[in-house]
């Protein structure tokens, strides 16, 4: 049970507790019930640590449990050796101990533990149960023999896994860390500063930016980071990743960001952030455009987006959030956002904004389980003079690798990606750089292809041109046609009331 514990072991320890549970319940709940086991095991174990630390130093029981010696509370009863010693009743006993740790933990606790059917027999007997914390129990998972960032590495692993196992529903569940990884390069996020994904699943887009921070040799324990997730259950999953990757200022709210809001300024406005990174889901239908269209935090910025497709409100909600002079942004899209005709007025004042930095497009299989191509916006509240009313669109439908029916980018793929990002100049067939009057003269499209132009298509001198770049050149030359019509109706119009 003791002695350092490899990555290697620790990835077939926690993927074996969810072959314990393969075929009792549905792969996409494995998450409810392992990973609050994972955390309580966890806090249970570290907290026998400090005991033990605390007790060589005063040589006391007593004294050794004073809370000050201990980051989290566990009260009597409710340790890992208790709940193992229950024979009977064991989920309602699993309950009711996590309840008790979170009561004893107001300030940091308070639902993290998720709302697991713990009571139900029919699908965690007593039995399963049993083999559950037994399997647990093989290991002592405190910090001497896990440190912080390796435990870390294995709950990505795990989230990774359950995604996988779990199939198309996972999209809200993960998102590709290659990418994650890439957008957090490209905002560069720094010691002290504030770090907000408004849609923030696990929080895997977060504990990123700590992650990339101390790689660096900075401070990274100081960031404060915010999240909010709409998944109750995903939502805890979150507190319990950024705590067992060490991050102590972690702040995640449950709730829907679009008509709740969970952050706020002193005054009731929105809390605005340094850096936002978010992958919000794609097109949903079922949300308040009315509500959205009388917002109270002028969110509506731009308009208000149509029914069935969300992506513009949480576009500008992102808006909102940033802080107006260190704000910066990288946004998951779908490809529809950069030209799709039922937002053409929404993206003319986005354009106009001259908030867009850079339109980076890339290859299919980015989106979880998806063959869907991925586009990364990036915003930023303040622009070098050098580039404001410019917009940079880069072209990296080829920078993507794909292994085992999974697609990622690979450090040469996110390299070449970077550099083009930072120098901020044209490369042909890559790179462009747009001032936004070129972008009026397109009708506001963003559609990368009218920008960047192939290789394939500049060899074959127009002649010949992809689905993608012939579908973009078509909306554009539609929306020219249309808005011409509408002239010459209006001039008829006017030609009959004279």
């Amino acid at each position: 049970m003791t002695g350092r514990i490899t990555q290697r072991e620790l990835e077939t320890y926690l993927w074996g507790a969810a072959v314990v549970l393969r075929g009792l319940i549905d792969a996409g709940d494995y998450k409810q019930y392992i990973f609050p086991l994972v955390f309580l095991k966890r806090i249970s174990d570290v907290y026998d640590e400090e005991h033990a630390a605390a007790l060589q130093v005063y040589d006391d029981e007593e004294l050794a449990d004073l809370p000050e010696n201990h980051r989290f509370a566990i009260p009597g009863g409710c340790t890992w050796e208790d709940i193992r010693s229950v024979n009977s009743d064991i989920g309602s006993s699993v309950l009711k101990a996590m309840r008790a740790i979170e009561s004893a933990n107001p300030n940091t606790l308070p639902g993290v533990f998720g709302d697991g059917d713990w009571g139900n027999k029919n699908l965690l007997p007593d039995s399963t149960l049993t083999d559950l914390i037994e399997h647990f129990s093989t290991k002592t998972l405190s910090i001497a023999n896990l440190p912080e960032d390796e435990l870390g590495n294995g709950y990505e692993f795990l989230i990774k896994k359950f995604a996988d196992d779990s199939g198309h529903t996972a999209q809200e569940f993960y998102t590709n860390r290659t990418l994650v990884h890439l957008m957090t390069l490209m905002l560069e996020p720094q010691p002290g500063e504030s770090v907000y994904d408004p849609t923030c699943g696990t929080g895997g887009m977060l504990i990123s930016t700590a992650v990339e921070v101390k790689r660096q040799g900075s401070e990274w324990r100081n960031l404060r980071l915010f999240g909010q997730e709409l998944n109750y259950g995903t939502s805890a999953i979150a507190r319990m990743n950024l705590f067992l990757h060490g991050v102590t200022d972690g702040h995640i709210a449950h709730g829907d960001t679009l008509s709740r809001p969970a952050f706020h300024n002193a005054n009731g406005g929105l809390q605005t952030f340094d850096v936002v990174l978010a992958n919000p889901p794609y097109s949903i239908k079922a949300w308040n455009r009315e509500a959205f269209s009388k917002d109270p935090y002028g969110r509506n910025l731009w308009g208000v987006p149509p029914q069935g497709r969300a992506d513009y409100a949480f576009f500008q909600h992102i808006a909102r959030s940033l802080d107006p002079e260190t704000g910066r942004a990288a946004i998951l899209f779908p490809h529809g956002v950069l030209f799709r005709r039922e937002e053409a007025d929404l993206r003319e004042a986005l354009v106009k904004s001259d908030l867009v930095e850079c339109v980076l497009g890339l290859g299919a299989g980015l989106f979880y389980n998806s063959p869907m191509e991925a586009v990364v916006i990036t915003l930023r509240a303040h622009k070098p003079v050098e580039r404001q009313g410019k917009v940079l669109f880069i072209n990296a439908i080829n920078e993507v690798a794909r292994e085992h029916a999974q697609s990622f980018l690979r450090e040469s793929n996110q390299t070449r990606i970077l550099n083009a990002y930072r120098d901020f100049s044209d490369i042909d067939h890559f790179v462009s750089v747009a001032t936004l009057d070129q972008i009026a003269h397109k009708g506001f499209s963003l559609a990368i292809p009218l920008y960047v132009a192939t290789a394939k298509a500049a060899d074959d001198d127009g002649k010949n041109i992809g689905v993608t770049d012939a579908l973009a050149e078509w909306r554009v030359a539609s929306g020219t046609s249309e808005s011409a019509i509408g002239n010459v109706l209006t001039m008829l119009q006017m030609e009959e009331s004279a």
